[in-house]
């Protein structure tokens, strides 16, 4: 920094400067303690010191050039202000230097009270307030505080020594100890700090204050901040401001007191305060915890002037910033300050509600209502969720996979999970991964628990389009199999234990948790209402199934953007799919298509019916075969079973029956030796090894599969058109969109798509009806994306799979970043977020942009939209606006969220429109 600059730039600002739109400059609670300054309510007066400079803290490790000189003018101000002087031994200032950073953080940073605290102003605190005892708890408080924050001494070091004083006071209360206890205290914290840091507890004021300030810039990069600015995707470039204030005492007695108030309730939305009063305490006497508050009418009985002008700023400041309120109030013998304001942290109810209210009462627009509510928090209202007010002990975490808790019996295999679902019980399926043949285990449980895999895993996948609760990763896990039992610490759960899962938090418990069931309100419905009234984006779903479908239109989906048709080979047909991957012959495995061919043409009927008069998109088959079959590993393990457990029965008798045994393999059928199971299973073992890929995510799936297995998507094309003509014939109104996945040249497209027509043109013919259909296909390879105009000359639709899009752009594996480097990534800022979770939009988003671009350039009537688990994330709905999608499509449970943020997308749009004009 020249010194130009430095001479140009300022770092502080007095209250009376700074007004609320100064958040960027001067943090939230620097400029709300502007704006109530300036709207005249009794605030102590201070100087903020701006984010700016906490940036440059940041970058170089010192103060700006400067800064200390100009904060010392601004306490002379303040001092003058206050007619005190910071360590003053007859008329001393005390101050408070607080964080303030532009979008709230409620305990993330550090916070100083009573500094200015030295042996000098300590008399003239006594010869001020006529209270020794108030004057030396103010100076133990400080030191305390000051010690931990700013010097490093853990504070239970403190509270062992306040713990002992009492002890031997014979008191339970701080409150209880004397004037003699505190005096102890303040000289044993002294010789604590000592001991601890090797340095004397600093008495100049000027230095304290410099040494605060500094820790307030230093707790902006504390860890426990950049979680917190992860997990809420705050920027960490914004740095922090700095508040110094004169401190007001509410510990000066019983017409002393502080307090925290929302102007509504903050957990239901109801217009009624929720707040709380503590009398005779200083602020973090509230805020820690370590006092019981009393409710707002106790100071009603109390001080009732006091209340009645609270009450009334409550008003006042709800009706000026148009929101609740969070306040922070001193009420300091008999006199009202405000120490802060903001607008208040809430339940995604309590916010649906309060938007609906403000806008009946004529303070807010339906379009600024709209605007309130988080898209993201309405996954608490869709799922069921832990009761809050439950003492819940969790024994783990992992990753927040898929929303919504539940409980029920572990269970350690799908077969087991279906068996004891059918029978009524409610089971948690618990596997270190799941596997395509676990899906049916995965529908008829309650939740999914997974000790392996990420947000994007299979569990994760599938769980979020059945609308399941999943925690995934939960590594503390140590799951075995074999014994049908997991430990997790001093815990071991059985098979039959109870479980309970939270999806939005990753949490896990034991034994039975109450649980809250979700509801649509009528307010949420309202909001939702506004919200499809404002957006340009169509919303879809993912859907596989007809319950699925109705979900999804139950929710306001306007048609299905992805039908997965892999997940209707699962189940009951696996065993149809694996005769048609493993058959032998060409008849084999047209008897295997045809039995397909059946029940896929029930499942496409169920679905064209549930969503009839609104477009369904059909992704033909896209996993690899192996998928379908049984690992390798497993066989092998199998084989080697068997081959010892014959060895066994031959040695031991020629009588030897298998079903005597314990061993947790299929049991062999009636007519098949033990010789002849290993046999077949060999056999199995061949075939599966044959397909086995080293990286089949890029290897022979989507596309591919139906070039080189003829028969397999003429089936499905079939299955569909035939489905289509039986719905029509019903009365209903199937709309069709056939996609052809994993293209990257157009020759595999245009291959594909001429067998479709051939096989459309004669189930019409044969049938007597036509009907409209559309044929496209899944954008999800670079190549695919670069070469868009290419591909929209016969392509009639484009539907981005941003999942595969994201891994072959990165070229990550969604399977095991997470769990490796991806953690590693977010925490150095490699990464800002799981790109698996938010459009990439430099990257990925760029490929979005040019295929869109490029493809309609081509077709101008080319329909675009994104199928991936992106289309529920609202920054990346708000991307796919900006880029000109026609629809976004996401789980059932997601089609809510991407509703609101679709219309959010329209409004900042505008508003960006309106600042430029401006």
């Amino acid at each position: 920094m020249t010194p130009e600059t430095a001479t140009a730039t300022r770092y502080v600002y007095d209250f009376e400067e700074g007004n609320r739109g100064k958040k960027d400059l001067l943090g939230g609670k620097g400029a709300n303690l502007s704006e109530m300054t300036n709207l005249g309510l009794p605030v102590p007066p201070g100087f903020t010191i701006t984010t700016e400079a906490c940036r440059i803290y940041m970058e170089t490790g010192g103060f700006p050039d400067g800064l200390m000189d100009e904060v010392a003018t601004h306490v002379a101000s303040l001092e003058d202000k206050m007619g005190k002087r910071l360590g003053d031994p007859s008329n001393p200032l005390l101050v408070s230097v607080r964080s303030g950073a532009k979008f709230s953080m409620p305990g993330m940073m550090d916070t100083v009270l009573n500094l200015g605290m030295n042996d000098q102003s300590l008399k003239g605190l006594i010869e001020q307030s006529g209270n020794e005892r108030f004057a030396y708890d103010a100076y133990r408080r400080f030191i305390q505080m000051f010690g931990k924050i700013v010097m490093g001494v853990p504070g239970e070091d403190f509270e062992r020594l306040i713990e002992d004083r009492k002890h031997r006071a014979g008191v339970t209360e701080d409150t209880d100890l004397g004037v003699e206890d505190l005096k102890e205290l303040v000289t044993s914290f002294k010789a604590l700090v000592q001991e601890k840091t090797g340095t004397t507890f600093p008495d100049d004021p000027t230095e304290q204050l410099r040494l605060a300030i500094e820790a307030v810039f230093k707790s902006w990069g504390g860890e426990r901040a950049k979680i917190y600015r992860r997990q809420n995707r705050i920027p960490d470039s914004l740095g922090t401001g700095v508040n110094v204030q004169a401190i007001v005492f509410g510990n000066l007695g019983d017409d002393s007191g502080t307090g925290v108030a929302f102007t509504r309730d903050a957990s239901t939305g109801v217009k009624a305060y929720l707040a709380e009063y503590l009398p005779n305490a200083q602020g973090e006497d509230v805020v820690s915890g370590a006092r019981t508050p009393l409710q707002l009418d106790s100071l009603k009985e109390s001080d009732p002037a006091s209340y009645s002008k609270l009450t009334g700023i409550m008003a006042q400041l709800e009706d000026h910033y148009r929101d609740m309120c969070d306040i922070e109030f001193t009420v300091e013998k008999g006199k009202l300050w405000m120490l802060q304001t903001r607008i208040g942290k809430r339940t995604a109810a309590a916010a649906v509600k309060i938007a609906v209210d403000l806008q009946g009462e004529g303070a807010i627009s339906k379009e600024e209502a709209v605007l309130r509510v988080d898209p993201a928090s309405l996954d608490q209202l869709l799922h069921p969720q832990f009761d809050p007010s439950a003492g819940i002990e969790v024994v783990a975490r992992g990753l927040n996979a898929s929303p919504g808790a539940a409980v029920g019996a572990a269970v350690f295999d799908a077969k087991t999970a279906e068996k004891r679902a059918a029978e009524g019980e409610k089971v948690i399926l618990v596997r270190p991964m799941t596997e395509p043949e676990d899906v049916g285990g995965m529908y008829a449980a309650q939740g999914i628990l997974t000790s392996r895999g990420g947000k994007t895993s299979h569990a994760a996948v599938v769980a979020r389009g059945a609308g399941k609760p999943c925690v995934c990763g939960a590594e503390a896990l140590k799951i075995d199999l074999d014994r049908r039992e997991f430990t997790v610490g001093p815990h071991r759960v059985v098979e039959g234990d109870i479980v309970a899962i939270n999806g939005n938090t990753g949490e896990i418990a034991l034994g039975e948790v109450p649980l809250v069931e979700p509801e649509l309100s009528e307010d949420l419905l309202k909001i939702l209402g506004w919200a499809d009234d404002i957006r340009r984006l169509k919303v879809r779903a993912n859907a596989d199934t007809p319950e699925d479908a109705a979900k999804g239109r139950e929710f306001g989906a306007e048609g299905i953007g992805l039908a997965r048709t892999e997940h209707m080979f699962l189940g009951d047909r696996l065993p149809i799919v694996r005769r048609m991957i493993l058959a032998s012959t060409p008849d084999e495995e047209q008897s295997a298509l045809d039995e397909l061919l059946e029940v896929q043409r029930d499942d496409f009927a169920g679905i064209f019916t549930a969503m009839s008069g609104l477009p369904v998109t059909i992704r033909l088959l896209d996993p690899p075969l192996h998928e379908f079959l049984p690992s390798s590993k497993e066989l092998e393990l199998q084989i080697q079973s068997l081959e010892i457990y014959r060895s066994v029965a031959t040695s031991a008798s020629k009588h030897f029956h298998w079903e005597h045994t314990d061993i947790p393999l299929d049991s062999p059928s009636a007519t098949n030796s033990i010789a002849d199971e290993i046999a077949l299973k060999k056999g199995l073992l061949e075939s599966v090894t044959r397909l086995e890929e080293s990286n089949p995510m890029l290897g022979m799936r989507g596309v591919r599969l139906g070039i080189v297995k003829p028969g397999l998507y003429g089936m499905q094309v079939r299955a569909i058109i035939e489905a289509a003509v039986q719905v029509k014939t019903a009365g209903k109104e199937p709309v069709i969109e056939i996609m052809i996945p994993l293209v990257a040249v157009r020759e595999e497209f245009d291959m594909m798509k001429r067998e479709a027509l051939a096989i459309i043109d004669e189930v019409f013919a044969r049938s007597g009806q036509k009907i409209d259909y559309l044929i496209g296909t899944m954008i999800e390879l670079p190549r695919a994306a670069l070469t868009a105009g290419d591909l929209a000359e016969t392509a009639e639709f484009f539907s981005f799979g941003t999942n595969d899009l994201t891994q072959t752009a990165f070229g990550f594996s969604r399977d095991d970043i997470e769990g490796k480097f991806l953690p590693r990534y977010l925490e150095r800022g490699i990464l800002k977020v799981n790109p698996f979770e938010s459009i990439d939009q430099a990257g990925v988003g760029r490929l979005l942009e040019i295929a869109s671009k490029d493809g309609r350039g081509t077709r101008a009537d080319l329909k675009l939209g994104i199928c991936g688990e992106h289309g529920g994330d609202p920054s990346s709905v708000e991307f796919c606006h900006s880029v000109g999608l026609d629809y976004v499509s996401c789980s059932p449970f997601r089609v809510p969220v991407a509703r609101l943020a679709a219309a959010q997308a329209v409004l900042k749009e505008r508003d960006t429109a309106g600042s430029d004009t401006r």
